[in-house]
């Protein structure tokens, strides 16, 4: 396994790139279908969630021993815990502030989130 550090910079970049990914179809969903921003910032997540088990696996952690199908059932199960955290930040801080952009919202939740979100992925996915 890669240091820490090594590993929370791979972290940090692949949460960069899903945050993109979760910004940018977000973005795209608002814009293009009838979604309002909290239906369609589920679909975004999903997309997200999707692009960053793979990226972590090869950049941040390095594949699991379980088998694809097992690391594949846990890291979604983190992913949904910390995507509900999130997705509940996201949805108060709207709420809040009605008039905030939603881009503005995903950047709080997503921030607040990215921490239980590197503990859970390396003591429950990828642990060796």
């Amino acid at each position: 396994m890669k240091p820490l550090t090594q590993r929370l910079a791979a972290f940090g970049l692949v949460g960069g790139i899903g945050f993109l990914v979760d910004a940018g179809m977000l973005a795209l969903l608002l814009a293009v279908t009838p979604l309002g921003p909290f239906s369609a910032r589920l679909a975004a997540i999903a997309v997200a969630l999707a692009t960053t088990w793979q990226l972590n696996r090869h950049l941040t952690f390095a594949p699991s021993a379980r088998g694809l199908a097992a690391e594949g059932t846990r890291y979604g199960g983190v992913g949904l815990a910390t995507a509900a955290i999130n997705y509940a930040i996201y949805c108060a801080v709207l709420w809040l502030a009605p008039g905030l952009s939603p881009l503005i919202a995903l950047v709080i939740a997503s921030a607040a989130a990215m921490a239980l979100s590197f503990a859970g992925y390396s003591k429950l996915v990828f642990d060796r």
